[in-house]
């Protein structure tokens, strides 16, 4: 029997009460200052959390990327030490423990103990729960411009609520196998991104054509550039009767060979639009230039009509031969490509891509032959290092289902009966 099951049948034999999250803790929705006053976004002291912070710190924060003066916080009154923060609305299924007083986005609801369950609460226990308390919240959520989660549900999520030196030792275990598991993760990270680099150093290389060698023709010489389709209404989006590829579509994947669960409604003038195989797809507007022109290509034939977001350009060659598209999804993405199409988009706030300069941008034509060549080296390349089914990507699925497996099963209680 292990330390945590003598614990569990020494202090709590006949189960763990649960009580709903909203009986349990405090809550209050963050909130952004207006940005039409200057003085709210300069000499700030307050730590202001995002969603930024969870991504580059992760979950346990002690200070913020961003900072807003005392002035800014709304009745002088912050959040206290020791909070959670949960995104429940736009991206959804977040967390993070917070150690420090602070103010968040509007993005997140913040949740501390109300004061009958201050001492009966762990809260590096809470921020493990969280991760369950995530899941519901994905399950949980209505759209309109963007996801929100059932606050009313929210509230009444049930937290367990064991004996103290239970939820110590949960923690104690769960900080061991956390380390571990971020120890192995990181040398699995480490060895996938030298395989990433040795693939884009491979490509690179069997994509570089001398001048004279190849053919080389502009995209407004030998094909078609298209802009995407946009929706009329947040209803043309909630209750499309047509598949589209979205902006995120085209940014993740280096090829397009299935149909995406992504809707929208098509008017029937626009049904010239559909996309086919041989198209490639650029990103058109992001707020980053280190993500506008990134393509994708149409590998396959598609069954049923399928569309492309406003936010994503097209380019369709006259002659379907010209360009095999398994060579296509390799070329568009080398280094050599990648230096012109970056600079087909402008801005300063936010980078767009121009039709026009997207027309002038060169890229070589070997002969099919060659095309397939190339595509059937770098397919089997790409596959090892970026293929969810197999390599190393695998094994570091493998290892976060294995740990969550784990953490999740230490935080199912039996309940006491009511």
């Amino acid at each position: 029997m292990s330390r945590i099951d003598k614990l569990i049948a020494e202090l709590c034999p006949d189960g763990v009460p649960y009580r709903p999250l909203g009986e349990v803790f405090e809550t209050k929705n963050g909130y952004t200052p207006p940005k039409s006053d200057p003085s709210n976004w300069t000499n700030g002291t307050v730590p202001w959390f995002r969603m930024e912070d969870i991504r580059e710190n992760g979950g346990i924060l002690e200070d913020a990327i961003q900072h807003i003066p005392e002035s800014a916080v709304k009745g002088g009154r912050l959040f206290p030490p020791d909070s959670i923060i949960v995104a429940t609305s736009a991206t959804v299924g977040e967390h993070a423990l917070i150690r420090v007083p602070f103010l968040s986005n509007q993005r997140f609801t913040a949740m501390w103990p109300r004061p009958k369950f201050r001492e009966r609460l762990d809260m590096k226990f809470v921020y493990y729960y969280c991760f369950i308390l995530d899941d519901w919240c994905k399950k949980n959520t209505t759209t309109s411009s963007f996801a929100s989660v059932d606050m009313c549900g929210f509230k009444k999520f049930r937290i367990p609520v064991p004996p103290l030196e239970v939820q110590r030792e949960i923690v104690r275990i769960l900080d061991l196998f956390t380390t571990l598991e971020a120890e192995l993760e990181a040398e699995l990270e480490a060895e996938l991104e030298a395989r990433r680099r040795q693939y884009a150093h491979y490509r690179d290389s069997l994509l570089t054509f001398p001048e004279g060698s190849v053919r080389w023709a502009t995209l407004g010489e030998v094909g078609t550039i298209f802009g995407g389709l946009t929706g009329k209404s947040k209803t043309d989006f909630a209750n499309g009767n047509a598949r589209y590829v979205s902006y995120t579509n085209v940014f993740n994947h280096i090829a397009i060979d299935t149909v995406p669960d992504d809707f929208v409604r098509v008017a029937s003038g626009e049904r010239q639009r559909a996309l086919r195989r041989g198209d490639v797809l650029f990103t058109g507007s992001s707020e980053s230039a280190d993500e506008v022109a990134v393509s994708s290509v149409v590998t396959a034939a598609i069954d049923e009509p399928l569309y492309l977001n406003s936010f994503c350009i097209g380019f369709r060659p006259h002659d379907p031969d010209l360009l095999y598209p398994d060579f296509a999804k390799h070329l568009f993405r080398s280094a050599g490509m990648r230096r012109q199409l970056v600079k087909t988009a402008s801005g300063v706030t936010r980078f767009n891509v121009s039709k026009r300069r997207l027309a002038q941008v060169r890229f070589p034509v070997p002969s099919l032959e060659e095309q397939r060549r190339i595509a059937a080296i770098l397919d089997k390349f790409d596959a090892l290092v970026n293929d969810l089914s197999s390599g190393l990507p695998a094994e570091i699925a493998a290892r976060r289902q294995q740990y969550e497996y784990y953490r999740d099963r230490l935080l199912v209680f039996k309940e006491t009966a009511s």
